[in-house]
Protein backbone atom coordinates (compact mmCIF):
# COMPACT_ATOMS: atom_id res chain seq x y z
CA UNK A 1 0.00 0.00 0.00
CA UNK A 2 1.30 3.26 -1.03
CA UNK A 3 1.83 5.76 2.30
CA UNK A 4 0.72 9.31 1.64
CA UNK A 5 3.28 11.76 1.88
CA UNK A 6 2.90 15.36 4.01
CA UNK A 7 3.04 17.94 1.30
CA UNK A 8 4.18 21.72 3.00
CA UNK A 9 1.60 24.30 0.92
CA UNK A 10 3.27 26.52 -1.86
CA UNK A 11 3.01 30.35 -0.67
CA UNK A 12 4.35 32.15 -3.56
CA UNK A 13 6.32 35.31 -2.63
CA UNK A 14 5.71 38.64 -3.38
CA UNK A 15 9.15 39.57 -4.92
CA UNK A 16 8.37 43.36 -4.85
CA UNK A 17 7.69 43.24 -1.40
CA UNK A 18 10.81 41.02 -0.61
CA UNK A 19 13.11 43.67 -2.05
CA UNK A 20 11.42 46.56 -0.40
CA UNK A 21 11.71 45.06 3.21
CA UNK A 22 15.46 43.84 2.30
CA UNK A 23 16.07 47.92 1.31
CA UNK A 24 14.04 48.38 4.64
CA UNK A 25 16.63 46.15 6.77
CA UNK A 26 19.77 47.62 4.77
CA UNK A 27 18.72 51.16 5.60
CA UNK A 28 18.53 50.49 9.23
CA UNK A 29 21.57 48.46 9.75
CA UNK A 30 23.64 51.46 8.12
CA UNK A 31 21.64 53.83 10.39
CA UNK A 32 22.71 52.23 13.42
CA UNK A 33 26.15 51.71 12.49
CA UNK A 34 26.08 55.87 11.81
CA UNK A 35 24.27 56.37 15.17
CA UNK A 36 27.05 54.07 16.72
CA UNK A 37 29.67 56.06 14.99
CA UNK A 38 28.40 59.44 15.82
CA UNK A 39 28.14 58.33 19.50
CA UNK A 40 32.19 57.14 19.32
CA UNK A 41 33.12 60.53 17.71
CA UNK A 42 31.12 62.44 20.95
CA UNK A 43 33.00 60.63 22.69
CA UNK A 44 36.02 61.21 21.31
CA UNK A 45 35.21 64.84 21.19
CA UNK A 46 34.18 64.81 24.66
CA UNK A 47 37.94 62.77 25.71
CA UNK A 48 39.17 65.23 24.03
CA UNK A 49 37.33 68.42 25.85
CA UNK A 50 38.52 66.88 29.44
CA UNK A 51 41.71 66.54 28.01
CA UNK A 52 42.20 70.39 27.33
CA UNK A 53 40.41 71.68 30.24
CA UNK A 54 42.66 68.96 32.39
CA UNK A 55 45.46 70.54 30.93
CA UNK A 56 44.67 74.29 30.91
CA UNK A 57 43.73 73.55 34.73
CA UNK A 58 47.13 71.97 35.19
CA UNK A 59 48.58 74.95 33.17
CA UNK A 60 46.88 77.21 36.05
CA UNK A 61 48.39 74.89 38.94
CA UNK A 62 51.77 75.36 38.00
CA UNK A 63 52.14 78.87 37.07
CA UNK A 64 54.40 80.23 37.12
CA UNK A 65 56.96 77.31 37.21
CA UNK A 66 59.96 79.55 36.68
CA UNK A 67 61.75 82.97 37.14
CA UNK A 68 59.85 85.62 35.53
CA UNK A 69 61.45 89.36 34.69
CA UNK A 70 60.05 92.11 36.25
CA UNK A 71 61.23 95.13 33.67
CA UNK A 72 61.80 98.56 35.52
CA UNK A 73 62.84 101.35 32.34
CA UNK A 74 64.71 103.76 35.04
CA UNK A 75 68.56 103.15 36.74
CA UNK A 76 68.75 101.93 40.45
CA UNK A 77 68.03 103.42 43.49
CA UNK A 78 65.41 105.37 41.98
CA UNK A 79 61.36 105.54 43.37
CA UNK A 80 60.23 103.53 40.76
CA UNK A 81 63.44 100.61 40.73
CA UNK A 82 62.42 100.73 44.78
CA UNK A 83 58.84 100.03 44.35
CA UNK A 84 59.85 97.13 41.81
CA UNK A 85 62.19 95.69 44.16
CA UNK A 86 59.84 95.06 46.67
CA UNK A 87 56.99 94.46 45.16
CA UNK A 88 59.51 91.48 43.72
CA UNK A 89 60.37 90.44 47.21
CA UNK A 90 56.55 89.68 47.93
CA UNK A 91 55.52 88.18 44.48
CA UNK A 92 58.78 85.50 45.16
CA UNK A 93 57.57 84.58 48.31
CA UNK A 94 54.01 84.34 46.83
CA UNK A 95 54.98 82.56 43.78
CA UNK A 96 57.75 80.23 45.15
CA UNK A 97 59.32 81.32 41.70
CA UNK A 98 62.19 84.36 41.53
CA UNK A 99 60.61 87.75 40.23
CA UNK A 100 64.03 89.32 38.91
CA UNK A 101 63.94 93.06 38.54
CA UNK A 102 65.30 94.24 34.99
CA UNK A 103 66.21 97.68 34.98
CA UNK A 104 66.59 99.30 31.10
CA UNK A 105 67.01 102.67 31.48
CA UNK A 106 67.11 105.38 28.82
CA UNK A 107 65.12 106.71 25.97
CA UNK A 108 62.55 107.82 28.70
CA UNK A 109 61.45 104.31 28.48
CA UNK A 110 60.44 103.58 25.07
CA UNK A 111 62.75 100.60 24.52
CA UNK A 112 62.34 99.03 27.49
CA UNK A 113 58.23 99.02 27.49
CA UNK A 114 58.44 97.86 23.97
CA UNK A 115 60.26 95.17 25.01
CA UNK A 116 57.75 94.03 27.25
CA UNK A 117 54.66 94.71 24.94
CA UNK A 118 56.47 92.56 22.44
CA UNK A 119 57.42 90.18 25.04
CA UNK A 120 56.01 85.99 24.69
CA UNK A 121 52.65 86.96 26.35
CA UNK A 122 52.94 83.84 28.67
CA UNK A 123 53.04 85.84 32.20
CA UNK A 124 57.19 85.51 32.61
CA UNK A 125 57.73 89.49 31.55
CA UNK A 126 56.04 92.14 33.35
CA UNK A 127 56.75 95.92 33.46
CA UNK A 128 56.86 98.37 35.86
CA UNK A 129 55.58 101.96 34.13
CA UNK A 130 54.73 105.15 35.96
CA UNK A 131 52.43 108.39 35.17
CA UNK A 132 55.07 109.25 32.69
CA UNK A 133 54.65 106.25 30.34
CA UNK A 134 50.97 108.01 29.39
CA UNK A 135 53.05 111.22 28.89
CA UNK A 136 55.22 109.52 26.23
CA UNK A 137 52.71 109.00 23.83
CA UNK A 138 52.00 112.69 23.44
CA UNK A 139 55.74 113.57 23.29
CA UNK A 140 57.11 110.76 21.05
CA UNK A 141 55.68 108.41 18.32
CA UNK A 142 55.95 105.63 19.72
CA UNK A 143 56.18 101.86 18.32
CA UNK A 144 52.96 100.53 19.72
CA UNK A 145 49.66 101.73 21.19
CA UNK A 146 50.48 102.46 25.07
CA UNK A 147 46.14 101.66 25.95
CA UNK A 148 45.71 99.15 23.16
CA UNK A 149 48.94 96.96 23.08
CA UNK A 150 49.34 95.93 26.07
CA UNK A 151 47.42 94.11 29.47
CA UNK A 152 46.66 96.47 32.37
CA UNK A 153 47.38 94.65 35.44
CA UNK A 154 46.83 96.88 38.60
CA UNK A 155 47.72 100.32 39.99
CA UNK A 156 49.99 99.97 42.76
CA UNK A 157 50.83 103.65 44.16
CA UNK A 158 49.62 107.00 43.61
CA UNK A 159 51.19 110.01 45.05
CA UNK A 160 51.36 113.82 43.96
CA UNK A 161 53.32 116.87 43.77
CA UNK A 162 54.31 119.29 46.26
CA UNK A 163 53.73 123.18 45.07
CA UNK A 164 57.16 124.71 46.50
CA UNK A 165 58.34 128.15 46.71
CA UNK A 166 61.44 129.99 48.04
CA UNK A 167 60.42 131.27 50.95
CA UNK A 168 61.21 134.63 50.07
CA UNK A 169 58.64 135.52 47.54
CA UNK A 170 55.33 136.98 49.16
CA UNK A 171 52.99 134.06 47.76
CA UNK A 172 51.14 132.24 50.65
CA UNK A 173 48.81 130.29 48.69
CA UNK A 174 47.68 129.10 45.52
CA UNK A 175 45.35 132.29 45.02
CA UNK A 176 48.27 134.39 45.79
CA UNK A 177 50.25 132.50 43.21
CA UNK A 178 47.62 133.32 40.76
CA UNK A 179 47.60 136.81 41.94
CA UNK A 180 50.88 137.32 41.84
CA UNK A 181 51.78 135.90 38.53
CA UNK A 182 49.43 137.83 36.56
CA UNK A 183 50.31 141.36 38.79
CA UNK A 184 54.15 140.82 37.97
CA UNK A 185 53.89 138.74 34.23
CA UNK A 186 57.52 137.16 33.46
CA UNK A 187 58.49 137.42 37.63
CA UNK A 188 58.22 134.25 38.12
CA UNK A 189 60.27 131.14 36.90
CA UNK A 190 59.48 127.90 37.85
CA UNK A 191 62.28 124.81 37.78
CA UNK A 192 61.68 121.23 36.46
CA UNK A 193 63.53 117.88 36.39
CA UNK A 194 63.53 118.49 32.45
CA UNK A 195 61.41 119.57 29.60
CA UNK A 196 58.60 116.77 29.00
CA UNK A 197 58.83 115.34 32.63
CA UNK A 198 56.02 115.04 35.11
CA UNK A 199 56.94 118.56 36.86
CA UNK A 200 56.79 120.08 33.67
CA UNK A 201 53.60 118.70 32.71
CA UNK A 202 51.99 119.22 35.56
CA UNK A 203 53.30 122.95 36.05
CA UNK A 204 51.70 123.60 32.62
CA UNK A 205 48.94 122.27 33.07
CA UNK A 206 48.47 124.46 36.30
CA UNK A 207 49.30 127.31 33.88
CA UNK A 208 46.47 126.43 31.00
CA UNK A 209 44.08 126.30 33.91
CA UNK A 210 44.90 128.39 36.43
CA UNK A 211 45.67 131.55 33.23
CA UNK A 212 49.03 131.84 34.56
CA UNK A 213 52.19 132.37 32.76
CA UNK A 214 55.18 131.50 35.04
CA UNK A 215 58.35 130.57 32.60
CA UNK A 216 59.84 127.07 32.50
CA UNK A 217 63.61 126.38 33.84
CA UNK A 218 64.32 123.07 32.41
CA UNK A 219 67.22 120.95 35.45
CA UNK A 220 68.67 117.59 34.43
CA UNK A 221 66.65 116.22 37.63
CA UNK A 222 64.85 117.16 40.48
CA UNK A 223 68.37 118.05 43.10
CA UNK A 224 69.66 120.94 40.72
CA UNK A 225 66.25 122.37 40.62
CA UNK A 226 65.85 121.99 44.33
CA UNK A 227 69.15 123.23 44.69
CA UNK A 228 68.04 126.96 42.76
CA UNK A 229 65.18 126.61 44.64
CA UNK A 230 66.75 127.11 47.65
CA UNK A 231 69.34 129.65 46.06
CA UNK A 232 66.14 131.85 45.13
CA UNK A 233 67.28 131.31 41.46
CA UNK A 234 63.87 130.28 40.86
CA UNK A 235 60.28 130.94 42.16
CA UNK A 236 58.75 127.65 42.06
CA UNK A 237 58.95 124.18 41.94
CA UNK A 238 56.12 121.36 41.24
CA UNK A 239 58.22 119.00 43.00
CA UNK A 240 58.21 115.08 44.10
CA UNK A 241 56.57 114.52 47.87
CA UNK A 242 59.76 113.07 49.12
CA UNK A 243 62.26 114.91 47.98
CA UNK A 244 60.50 118.55 48.79
CA UNK A 245 58.11 117.52 52.33
CA UNK A 246 61.80 117.17 54.43
CA UNK A 247 62.64 120.87 53.22
CA UNK A 248 59.30 122.26 54.16
CA UNK A 249 58.93 121.01 57.28
CA UNK A 250 62.63 122.32 58.19
CA UNK A 251 60.97 125.42 56.54
CA UNK A 252 63.83 126.07 53.98
CA UNK A 253 61.03 126.11 51.36
CA UNK A 254 57.20 126.77 51.00
CA UNK A 255 54.72 124.29 50.68
CA UNK A 256 51.53 125.35 49.66
CA UNK A 257 49.47 122.99 47.66
CA UNK A 258 49.35 119.54 46.52
CA UNK A 259 48.48 118.54 43.49
CA UNK A 260 46.34 115.48 44.00
CA UNK A 261 42.83 116.11 43.85
CA UNK A 262 42.57 115.27 48.19
CA UNK A 263 44.93 116.40 50.51
CA UNK A 264 47.61 114.02 51.26
CA UNK A 265 48.46 112.04 54.42
CA UNK A 266 51.59 112.92 54.19
CA UNK A 267 50.94 116.30 54.90
CA UNK A 268 47.11 116.85 55.94
CA UNK A 269 47.87 120.50 56.47
CA UNK A 270 48.48 121.31 53.18
CA UNK A 271 45.31 121.88 50.76
CA UNK A 272 44.84 120.76 47.24
CA UNK A 273 45.23 122.89 44.41
CA UNK A 274 41.83 121.91 43.26
CA UNK A 275 40.69 124.11 46.30
CA UNK A 276 41.45 127.27 44.35
CA UNK A 277 41.75 126.01 40.37
CA UNK A 278 38.50 123.71 40.21
CA UNK A 279 39.25 120.49 38.62
CA UNK A 280 43.10 120.63 38.59
CA UNK A 281 44.90 117.53 39.05
CA UNK A 282 48.26 115.95 38.51
CA UNK A 283 48.90 112.69 40.12
CA UNK A 284 52.24 110.60 39.56
CA UNK A 285 51.00 106.70 39.48
CA UNK A 286 53.32 103.30 39.18
CA UNK A 287 51.49 100.51 37.89
CA UNK A 288 52.48 97.16 36.06
CA UNK A 289 51.65 96.03 32.64
CA UNK A 290 52.09 93.03 30.55
CA UNK A 291 51.76 92.27 26.97
CA UNK A 292 48.34 92.15 25.23
CA UNK A 293 48.03 88.76 24.75
CA UNK A 294 48.43 87.65 28.33
CA UNK A 295 45.88 85.09 29.35
CA UNK A 296 43.27 86.54 31.39
CA UNK A 297 44.06 83.46 33.88
CA UNK A 298 47.19 85.05 34.45
CA UNK A 299 46.19 88.69 34.70
CA UNK A 300 43.64 88.10 37.46
CA UNK A 301 45.91 86.29 39.41
CA UNK A 302 48.43 88.93 38.74
CA UNK A 303 46.07 91.31 40.11
CA UNK A 304 44.78 89.49 43.00
CA UNK A 305 48.08 89.04 44.57
CA UNK A 306 48.98 93.01 44.09
CA UNK A 307 45.89 94.02 45.72
CA UNK A 308 46.84 91.55 48.65
CA UNK A 309 50.12 92.76 48.53
CA UNK A 310 48.96 96.71 48.76
CA UNK A 311 46.82 95.75 52.25
CA UNK A 312 50.35 94.65 53.83
CA UNK A 313 51.07 96.85 56.90
CA UNK A 314 54.87 96.86 55.88
CA UNK A 315 53.60 97.57 52.60
CA UNK A 316 51.76 100.34 53.67
CA UNK A 317 54.44 101.83 55.73
CA UNK A 318 57.09 101.45 53.72
CA UNK A 319 54.77 103.81 50.50
CA UNK A 320 53.64 106.25 53.06
CA UNK A 321 57.34 106.85 54.06
CA UNK A 322 57.76 107.64 50.43
CA UNK A 323 54.83 109.74 50.52
CA UNK A 324 52.88 107.28 48.02
CA UNK A 325 48.86 105.42 48.96
CA UNK A 326 48.61 102.17 48.00
CA UNK A 327 46.00 102.42 44.76
CA UNK A 328 44.94 98.62 43.48
CA UNK A 329 41.50 97.71 41.86
CA UNK A 330 40.49 96.14 39.21
CA UNK A 331 42.85 96.01 35.48
CA UNK A 332 40.07 98.18 33.79
CA UNK A 333 39.98 100.74 36.65
CA UNK A 334 43.82 101.11 35.48
CA UNK A 335 43.07 100.83 31.55
CA UNK A 336 40.48 104.05 32.36
CA UNK A 337 43.10 106.14 34.10
CA UNK A 338 45.35 105.20 31.52
CA UNK A 339 42.67 106.87 28.30
CA UNK A 340 42.39 109.55 30.69
CA UNK A 341 46.19 110.32 31.46
CA UNK A 342 47.07 110.16 27.73
CA UNK A 343 44.14 112.26 26.69
CA UNK A 344 45.14 114.77 29.07
CA UNK A 345 48.50 114.69 28.45
CA UNK A 346 48.54 115.14 24.78
CA UNK A 347 46.15 118.19 25.00
CA UNK A 348 48.36 120.19 27.85
CA UNK A 349 51.89 119.14 24.92
CA UNK A 350 49.44 120.21 22.14
CA UNK A 351 48.64 124.04 23.70
CA UNK A 352 52.23 124.37 25.37
CA UNK A 353 54.15 123.31 21.96
CA UNK A 354 55.96 120.95 24.17
CA UNK A 355 58.95 119.12 22.45
CA UNK A 356 61.90 116.84 24.24
CA UNK A 357 63.97 119.34 24.94
CA UNK A 358 62.39 122.03 24.93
Amino acid sequence: MVRAQSLVPFIPVNSYRYKREGSRMRRCRIQIKAERRMKQTSGLIIALGALLISACSAAQITYPDKPIRLIVPFAPGGPADLMARMLSQKLTETFRQSVVVDNRPGGGGASATETAVKANPDGYTMILVTASYAANTALSKLPYDAVNDVAPIALIGENGLIVTLNRRVPIMSVKELIAYDKANPGMLNYGSSGAGGAIHLATELFNQMAHTSMTHVPYKGLGPALNDLLGAQIQVVFGGMPQMIPQVISNRIRGIAVTTQKRSNAVPDIPTVAESVPGYEAVQWTALLGPKALPKEIVARWNSELNRILQLSDVKERMAGAGTEPAGGSPERFREVLRRDVAKWQKVVRIAHIEPGS
